[in-house]
């Protein structure tokens, strides 16, 4: 096995999928969404065991998906 060719050896490079890069992003959000209302049902629980950072946690993972929702939305334009 060798670790590098010489250009002439290279097959070409494949053509890019087409894939819906905003569906995923949804679909996490969504998922976030579920872990927000998981969370504040148990949330008094979570601040009695300490763990009171799980709150923040899916608050930054929503906040980071809208960035990625936006920033995917820009994109396509």
């Amino acid at each position: 096995m060798r670790l590098w060719l010489r250009d002439s050896e290279r097959r070409p490079d494949p053509v890019p999928v087409k894939t819906d890069d905003r569906r995923a992003v949804l679909v996490g959000l969504a998922l976030w969404l579920v872990a927000l209302v998981v969370v504040l049902v148990f949330n008094r629980a979570l601040i009695g065991a300490g763990d009171g950072w799980w709150f923040w946690t899916v608050i930054v993972g929503l906040v980071l998906g809208l960035v990625g929702l936006v920033y995917l939305t820009v994109k396509r334009r």
